[in-house]
């Protein structure tokens, strides 16, 4: 397949946008969605964008448009990191963050859609971007409005492709047929990087600081990664600046009371963020920067959502040995215990092992750290005596028995065994922000700022207060991995601070022995270098 194919082509709901122009023959099929006719009204951008955040929707549902429910867009992310592995290694994606080495190569199919899913990602946004600073219906409100969505989606797609893969090639117009390329350069990170703070400070200016629409991107989004990007490039003082317009935004509070659906059931203000009900800013989520809009059986809103499908283990595996000797497995798929999962990720020992008795976030409301019988009990046992799964082991393959995040259960009220998840999702919340103006701090010296920062958001889940003299980076990173376990790109965080290769060395039993220096990059898939026909297109060293 030509690289153009893998860098141009655009949105699957909006064929338009990744729709090429033919010289040969112009056609206006008015009953027909395409570039042409469909970027001519204001509604028509907005049906674009629609499309545009479905793409971002995919990033929780499989690599493949036409498998959705397995190989998960961004498993390298997190898993064979120090707080995630391959539990259920039944494809060949979980075997390569867990093995490393010989299967992590250039030739892995997974490689190559997640590339060309990202390319298409772009390609969409400068779509919506180059018609409309040629569009005559859009007034300039409208015009700055919708390249600020498009323009913010386009960074997120780069920060992906920056952060797997290093230098690659930035492409900011849209791909025709008649612009087919093949000789195709890798650009410097610190270059794309330069472009992505443009869009993201455009964005910011353009964006609301709240939206009646709770789908739709508002400036807390971009602040928060022009602080993360800003870190990354050593400019601690910028990033302590995005950082703080978030957390000092009282739009963008933490939660801190019991709210919402469950709010008179047991349970904790940290885990009523996940619950179906919640996740969304008008249902109280006031920390909510940005959250996945997912409806059952609503065109255009099924996403294909697959986290509970990949986090919630295979409970229903797990066997009890009764006073007969007899092994059962006395646990019934269930909405209860979040639906029916298939454990193909899981957490590091270490990952569970790190909170204090007192932190909500390492509570069962949190951890689904034992189970309830519900069928066929075992001689010896009765309906609903509770069974605790092994927290002593250290991580292995194939185990029912291990505790597993409770952030993603869901279940359809029509099919409590199905694959995917229509809940609404957080994406990005402000307490993310808080700890990276907490790193920000810590790297400036900033003591104070930094034990403020990391004990706002302690407080929320009563662990206790911290010191300056217990402030790290290896501190903020446990943090992160406290608070945000299986939310953040964690791959990122680790490779940002240069910490992945050593935390996860010391953190990961199954994948720490596998890594090395070069799989700090993910090799440049092979179709997309042996595209680039007229220009030698370097591969990452060591592959």
């Amino acid at each position: 397949m030509k690289l153009y194919y893998k860098i141009c082509l655009g949105l699957s709901l909006g064929a338009a946008l990744a729709s090429c122009k033919k010289s040969a023959l112009v056609e206006n099929p008015p009953n027909i969605i395409v570039a042409d006719n469909l970027f001519s009204t204001y509604d028509g951008f907005q049906n674009a964008l629609n499309g545009l955040y479905y793409e971002v929707r995919r990033s929780r549902s499989g690599v493949s448009t036409s498998d959705p429910v397995n190989d998960m867009m961004f498993e390298m992310n997190v898993i064979g990191t120090d707080n995630g592995y391959g539990n259920y290694v039944t494809t060949n994606t979980e075997g390569i963050f867990n093995t490393w080495g010989a299967l992590n190569n250039a030739g892995q199919g997974y490689y190559s859609k997640t590339w060309a899913y990202l390319y298409e990602t772009i390609n969409a946004a400068n779509t919506i971007i180059g018609r409309s600073d040629a569009s005559t219906v859009l007034t300039a409100a409208q015009r700055n409005s919708v390249q600020a969505e498009a323009r913010c989606i386009r960074a997120w797609a780069y920060r992906h492709l920056t952060y797997l893969w290093g230098d690659v090639p930035l492409r900011l117009t849209e791909s025709t047929g008649e612009n087919i390329r093949t000789d195709y350069d890798r650009t410097p990170v610190a270059q794309v990087r330069a472009q992505m703070k443009t869009d993201w400070i455009f964005a910011d200016q353009y964006l609301p600081e709240t939206s009646s629409n709770n789908g739709k991107l508002i400036k807390g989004v971009a602040e928060h990664y022009l602080a993360e990007t800003y870190l990354a490039e050593g400019k601690n003082d910028s990033a302590k600046i995005w950082a703080t317009k978030v957390t000092s935004n009282n739009n963008y509070r933490l939660v801190t009371a019991r709210y919402g659906v469950n709010a008179s059931k047991p349970g904790t203000a940290f885990t009523d963020m996940f619950l179906d009900g919640n996740s969304n800013r008008s249902e109280g989520n006031t920390e909510a920067l940005w959250v996945l809009q997912n409806e059952i059986n609503v065109i255009g809103g099924e996403g294909n959502n697959i986290m509970r499908r990949y986090w919630v283990n295979r409970y229903y595996s797990l066997t009890v040995k009764g006073t007969d000797g007899k092994s059962t497995s006395p646990f019934a798929p269930s909405a209860d215990y979040g639906g029916r999962g298939i454990g193909r990720l899981g957490p590091t020992k270490w990952a569970f092992s790190i909170y204090e008795n007192t932190d909500d976030r390492g509570s069962d409301f949190a951890w689904r750290f034992s189970y309830a019988i519900n069928t066929n009990p075992p001689k010896g046992y009765t309906l609903g005596q509770v069974v605790p799964v092994d927290r002593t082991a250290k991580e292995k393959v194939s185990n029912p028995n291990y505790p597993n995040t409770r952030k993603w259960d869901y279940t359809s009220p029509l099919d409590v065994n199905g694959s995917q998840s229509y809940n609404d999702q957080v994406f990005l919340r402000s307490a993310d922000t808080w700890l990276l103006l907490a790193e920000a701090d810590f790297k400036l010296g900033d003591m104070p700022g930094a034990v403020t920062a990391l004990n706002t958001v302690r407080r929320r889940s009563h662990a206790s207060d911290i010191t300056a003299a217990q402030v790290t980076l290896d501190f903020i990173l446990d943090e992160r991995s406290r608070e945000l376990f299986t939310e953040e790109e964690r791959r990122y965080t680790l490779l940002r601070t240069d910490t992945w290769l050593a935390r996860t060395k010391l953190n990961n039993a199954i994948a720490g022995p596998n890594i090395t220096d070069r799989d700090k990059l993910l090799p440049i898939p092979q179709d997309v270098i042996d595209a680039n026909l007229t220009k030698k297109f370097p591969q990452n060293p060591g592959y």
